[in-house]
C-alpha cells in the first residue's frame, strides 16, 4: 500500500534527511586513508542520537550497525569492521537512515579515499548524474517506469550496467514502503505518481558486469567479477511540476571542497 504524506509530514521528513545529511558529512571529515569502517560508524551514531534521532539501520532485520559501508566492488550492505582499513585509491559507498519524529530520511554517497583512478571517478559521477536525472522524473502524472529507465539509459550509454536485485522504495513511518523504484526500466511504466509520495531513489552502478553476489555474512553484496560499483541515494517528494528533494549531499560539499564530485 502507498502512503501519500501531507505537507506536514514531508516537513518532518525533511528533518530526518537533514540530519541524514549532517550525518554523512561528518563521516566525510573522517574518510582518509588508514581510518576503518568501524570508525566511520561510530562518528554517525554518535552523531545522529547527539541529534535526537535514532540510527534506523541499526536492528533493522538483525542489521548490526549503523552504516553500511560499501567499499570497491562491494555494491551494498557492507557491515562496519575495524578490520576494514580504507587505503589510498578505494572507494566507500556510505549509506544510512535516520528516524526522528516518527518518519524515516536516507541516503547515500560514495567517496574517493585518496588518489582515486580517472576510470573510477568517472563511474562515480556517471552514477550521481544518473540519480539526479532519476529525480527530475519523479513528479506528479510520470510514472515508475520513467524513473528507471532514465537512469538505466545514462548508465548504459557511458558503458555501465545497473542492479537488478536491489532498488530504491517508498518511505515513510517505515524505512521500506511501497512502491518499488527500480533503476531500470521501460518509460511509460508502472504506477502513476502522484503528489505526496515520497521515494528513495538509488541508483547502484557497476563498471562490469550487473551480477552481485552476497557475502558470507549474509548482508554484504558485491560484484560478482570484483569491479568496482558506485550507489548514490535521495529521499524526495513527489510534487507537481518536479520533485522536493528533502535529504541533500550540500553539508557533504562543504566538507570535500574541490574534491565534491
Amino acid at each position: 500500500m502507498i502512503f501519500l504524506k501531507t505537507d506536514e509530514e514531508i516537513e518532518l521528513m525533511r528533518e530526518s534527511n537533514l540530519i541524514l545529511g549532517k550525518a554523512l558529512a561528518e563521516v566525510a571529515k573522517a574518510i582518509a586513508p588508514g581510518v576503518t569502517t568501524a570508525q566511520l560508524d561510530r562518528i554517525a551514531e554518535e552523531f545522529i542520537r547527539d541529534n535526537g534521532a535514532i540510527p534506523s539501520c541499526k536492528g533493522y532485520e538483525g542489521y548490526p550497525a549503523t552504516l553500511c559501508t560499501s567499499v570497491n566492488e562491494q555494491v551494498v550492505h557492507g557491515i562496519p569492521s575495524d578490520k576494514v582499513v580504507l587505503r589510498d585509491g578505494d572507494i566507500i559507498s556510505v549509506d544510512t537512515c535516520v528516524l526522528k519524529n516518527g518518519f524515516h530520511g536516507d541516503s547515500a554517497y560514495t567517496f574517493p579515499v585518496g588518489e582515486v583512478t580517472p576510470e573510477v571517478m568517472q563511474l562515480l559521477r556517471t552514477t550521481k548524474e544518473c540519480l539526479m536525472l532519476g529525480i527530475s522524473q519523479a513528479a506528479t502524472g510520470r510514472r515508475i517506469g520513467d524513473i528507471g529507465a532514465t537512469i538505466q539509459n545514462h548508465a548504459e550509454k557511458a558503458g555501465y550496467q545497473v542492479v537488478r536485485e536491489f532498488i530504491g522504495h517508498g518511505i515513510g513511518r517505515d524505512m521500506h514502503e511501497d512502491p518499488e523504484v527500480p533503476n531500470y526500466g521501460r518509460r511509460g511504466n508502472g504506477i502513476v505518481l502522484k503528489s505526496g509520495m515520497v521515494i528513495a531513489i538509488e541508483p547502484m552502478v557497476m563498471s562490469g558486469r550487473r551480477n552481485v553476489i552476497i557475502e558470507n555474512d549474509g548482508w554484504t553484496a558485491r560484484a560478482a567479477d570484483r569491479k568496482p560499483a558506485a550507489h548514490y541515494e535521495l529521499s524526495v517528494a513527489v510534487r507537481n511540476g518536479k520533485a522536493d528533494v528533502l535529504s541533500t549531499f550540500d553539508y557533504i560539499k562543504e566538507v570535500l571542497g574541490d574534491r565534491f564530485i
